[in-house]
């Protein structure tokens, strides 16, 4: 698969698209860059696993076309003219529905030795069907306690106690809560609170799940582009997360206030589905899912509302994400903490 397999299949890629010119485009652009500007190689994505505290690497999808997007003059042109605009994401999504991208998902499950052994289906119709897989009903355990709030999602977290003394992953660029929500007056009751932002990989498990209960606001979406939110695209550019497509919702808990629950598009996701019904949720229970492409979500919890469990504080602290599974305990009601 191209996005996945660049540059090894890019000119056989070339030769089946035929007349199909966003990835003709794309596919152009990035052999004349490559023969100009070769990637330049960088910093592995370091991660600690959570239990074992092992220090990893992560493999990246498509790892030598995201260094080159967004690292040389001809991969940040073509960055700007169409790989973040939702053409290229659109046509991505709309083949990972036809049939024959089934041929790509033994491959990528032997490539990122995905745990086939949880899902639900053994059988997929296209990728997509694969991509958004149900896992078996005790493959994800949710922490039930009511005073714990619980990973809405399987990735890899970043997590600040406050947002306003936070600097993100450029040093001395801060999150903009106010352009992410698009909202100045909401953006003023998290000024101070506690941000966790978890990071899909394509090799993940992609629906996202509830981290409290309670009652539900309506969805809002706001329209944005499509960067990747790999850390290598971060690396370069911090402002992603609120350039990008988004939607939220907020959730009225009596004990973890008015937590803000976003979902984030980014390069090659087809699309953000909301799953569930009516205006009252339970923790654990499903929101929706992403179909083609990693994505993120991001969690907004006003002051002294949470009590941020310490591994990830402090692996934030240097920089480093730490795994977690959907409906892990990520912290504490703070009224129960003290």
């Amino acid at each position: 698969m191209f996005i996945f397999a660049f540059p090894e299949t890019i000119v056989h890629e070339v030769i089946r698209q035929k007349k199909r010119w966003p990835i003709l485009f794309l596919s152009f652009a990035l052999l004349i860059g490559i023969a100009v500007y070769p990637p330049q190689a960088q910093d592995p994505i370091r991660y600690y696993e959570r239990g074992s505290s092992q220090l990893k690497t992560e493999k990246v999808a498509g790892e030598n076309w995201l260094v080159w997007l967004y690292n040389n003059p001809v991969g940040e042109a073509t960055m700007w003219t169409l790989a973040k605009r939702k053409i290229l994401s659109s046509y991505y999504g709309t083949r990972m529905d036809d049939v024959s991208s089934t041929e790509l998902i033994k491959p990528f499950i032997k490539d990122f030795d995905v745990d086939m052994t949880i899902a639900q289906q053994k059988e997929y119709v296209n990728f997509n069907d694969f991509f958004t897989r149900k896992l078996k009903s005790d493959a994800r355990p949710i922490d039930r306690d009511s005073t714990i709030a619980v990973s809405p999602a399987d990735g890899k977290v970043l997590a600040w106690s406050n947002i306003t003394n936070t600097d993100f992953f450029i040093k001395g660029a801060r999150f903009d809560v106010s352009s992410f929500l698009d909202d100045a007056y909401l953006a003023r009751k998290y000024r101070d609170g506690a941000l966790l932002i978890f990071r899909l990989a394509p090799p993940d498990y992609h629906r996202y799940h509830f981290p409290v209960g309670g009652k539900i606001s309506p969805n809002r979406r706001i329209e944005g582009d499509y960067y990747s939110v790999n850390p290598l695209a971060l690396r370069k550019m911090t402002e992603i997360f609120w350039l990008n497509k988004r939607q939220y919702s907020i959730i009225s808990n009596p004990l973890f206030g008015e937590v803000v629950m976003a979902e984030v598009g980014a390069t090659m996701v087809g699309s953000m589905i909301q799953t569930y019904r009516g205006n009252s949720v339970e923790k654990g229970g499903e929101k929706g899912y992403f179909k083609f492409g990693g994505s993120t979500v991001v969690l907004l919890f006003e002051k002294d509302k949470i009590k941020i469990d310490a591994d990830f504080l402090k692996n934030t602290a240097g920089g480093i994400e730490t795994t977690v599974k959907m409906g892990e305990r990520i912290g504490q009601s703070v009224k129960i903490a003290e």
